[in-house]
């Protein structure tokens, strides 16, 4: 799509302050730089918009142009309720609160205008999203020349604010990235993925870790973690007082965690056969064969998730049955609601990616993680253009915002495969539809309790997509699926410390005949209880109840076939291909 610059753009509109009338020019549909720049956007996709919809549009802005414009004139500072101009400095200048009001009065005209287009639900997200990515971008508070924040905090510092914003920018340049927080306050080992375990098996995809017990017996079943081969695991091992891992070890259970390499070119080829079959049904053997059980609590979030469910699926077209119970936390069986990824997600889109990756090649951690950026630009993009470059400050220490900076990759066979058979046409949810490695996929088949987990606010993973998985396990056995919804979003809702007690989730525990039809996610909700805190200790009572007799916690990692390698985290997690 034709996407205009923001910085000119925002040049235009400070030059036009001086001539109310050059403000009427918003609403010609003319692209830029004569006119709007919806315009061109709208030509690309061959969309319209009725012209009496674009005549009513234009009245309302108008009149609120005119509004805007007589109160600057009488020396009236409009009032701005955006979070973005909180700052005293914009409230302080008449002509610099005019400019913010003046942005979101087009911001306002811009919105609707796409809000109003004629084009299919698809196209219309995507011209949407090209607007809101415009929209967010031409912030008055994103340049120096028209953020007085940014010019006040300038004089005060005597240009050492500007100074020092360049040389974070410069940084960020060679990095290829936006720091969101300070980086040289953590690192891996050292004071986050810190909590005590071994790696005790490695191939060319992924360690796994045994973590050691810390109370004298634990559930006879052990519980393997897989964690989302999009970044790194220890999102699920940050601090120890935020950890998950720490937090099941503390339950009684005997954890097992994959860590999955970062890729470089020498796994190019991998595919999502191999991903299954050489990753977590590997890590299924060696766990059972190190643990002397059959049967093992499954887990996985997100991708792992999906991956999981995909390898438990396989094992039951063999003969298998190896998961006591699964728990899925943010995880997508039925791609039916994409969220904010929908706007990437299209024929057209997917049939590029697979020219250029499907036959070996890697998606870079650079690339997902500039894509999952621009779902929340104002908070993970421009919040930090003007904190870091402008104002020159350090981004303050923040564990999560530390792991969300340290990407991994993708290699290319397996995300085209990811791309077109989940998120494109949804086809893993359809029985006997897909075939991974050698076997026919049936998601009912999977003979296991199922814990399902979604977030209230999840943008990537929407709750009710989350919910969907309900319908896809355990058909003939809905009691065996217990799903808890938390608040908060796609990682902040997961990472909720049962010892903080903050925020809140929400059970539905109302009985059901075995022959109810299912609940839709609304009917779910209408049923539901909030209680305050962390949805953790549900969690730890579904492992245990499913977690088989208490023995004895095992006195070292491993067994004679699986000796240990080095201690956790491992090396895999340490290494950093941008």
């Amino acid at each position: 799509m034709n996407m205009p610059d923001p910085q000119m753009m925002t040049k235009e509109w400070m030059a036009q302050i001086s001539n109310p009338e050059q403000w009427k020019t918003w609403y010609n549909m003319v692209p830029q730089p004569q006119g709007n720049p919806i315009a061109g956007i709208l030509q690309d996709a061959g969309a319209s918009i009725k012209p009496d919809v674009i005549e009513h549009l234009k009245n309302a802005y108008v009149a609120k142009l005119t509004g805007l414009w007589t109160d600057f004139m009488a020396g009236k500072t409009p009032e701005l309720k955006d979070r973005r101009f909180a700052a005293p400095a914009w409230h302080a200048s008449p002509l610099s609160a005019f400019n913010a009001a003046a942005y979101l009065l087009n911001a306002e005209f811009l919105s609707a205008m796409a809000d109003a287009v004629e084009a299919t639900p698809h196209q219309k997200q995507k011209i949407a999203f090209a607007v809101q990515q415009i929209v967010d971008a031409m912030s008055p508070a994103n340049f120096l020349a028209t953020n007085p924040d940014a010019q006040q905090t300038l004089i005060e510092t005597k240009g050492e604010s500007l100074a020092k914003g360049l040389s974070n920018m410069l940084a960020d340049m060679q990095k290829g990235r936006i720091s969101q927080s300070d980086e040289s306050a953590f690192e891996v080992g050292r004071n986050v993925a810190t909590t005590p375990g071994t790696v005790v098996f490695e191939n060319e995809l992924f360690q796994l870790i045994q973590y050691t017990p810390t109370t004298a017996t634990v559930h006879q079943r052990p519980l393997l973690m897989v964690p989302p081969c999009i970044n790194k695991f220890y999102i699920l091992d940050l601090q120890p007082e935020n950890s998950l891992v720490r937090y099941a070890v503390e339950q009684g259970n005997t954890v097992f965690l994959i860590s999955w390499r970062n890729p470089d070119m020498s796994m190019q080829h991998l595919t999502w056969d191999d991903y299954v079959e050489q990753g977590v049904i590997a890590a299924i053997r060696v766990t059972q064969d190190i643990s002397g059980q059959d049967q093992l609590n499954m887990f996985g979030f997100c991708v792992g998730g999906t991956i999981v469910s995909t390898a438990l699926a396989v094992l039951k077209a063999r003969g298998e049955n190896p998961a006591a119970s699964l728990t899925l936390l943010t995880t997508f069986l039925d791609f039916c609601d994409a969220g904010a990824l929908d706007v990437f997600i299209d024929e057209p889109q997917v049939a590029l990616r697979e020219q250029s990756l499907a036959k070996g090649g890697l998606m870079s951690g650079r690339d997902l993680g500039s894509t999952f950026s621009s779902l929340r630009p104002n908070d993970l993009v421009w919040n930090y253009v003007q904190s870091n470059y402008l104002k020159g400050k350090e981004p303050p220490a923040f564990d999560m915002l530390y792991w969300n900076g340290d990407g991994t990759g993708l290699p290319g066979p397996m995300f085209c495969w990811y791309l077109r058979n989940t998120y494109l046409e949804n086809s893993l949810k359809v029985p006997d539809k897909l075939t991974v490695a050698g076997e026919q996929v049936n998601l009912g088949s999977i003979d296991a309790p199922a814990f399902i987990y979604g977030s209230r606010e999840d943008h990537i993973v929407p709750w009710g997509a989350a919910y969907a998985s309900t319908a896809l396990l355990n058909p003939k056995k809905p009691k065996a699926n217990r799903f808890i919804l938390g608040a908060s979003g796609h990682i902040a809702g997961v990472i909720n410390p049962a010892s903080k007690n903050k925020r809140s989730y929400w059970s539905n525990d109302r009985p059901r005949t075995a022959k109810a039809k299912p609940w839709t996610a609304e009917q779910w909700m209408e049923g539901a209880t909030e209680y305050v805190g962390s949805w953790w200790p549900e969690w730890a009572a579904f492992l245990a109840e499913h977690g088989g007799a208490d023995v004895k916690a095992p006195g070292k990692p491993g067994n004679k076939r699986h000796a240990a390698i080095e201690p956790a985290p491992g090396r895999y997690v340490k290494v950093r291909v941008d």
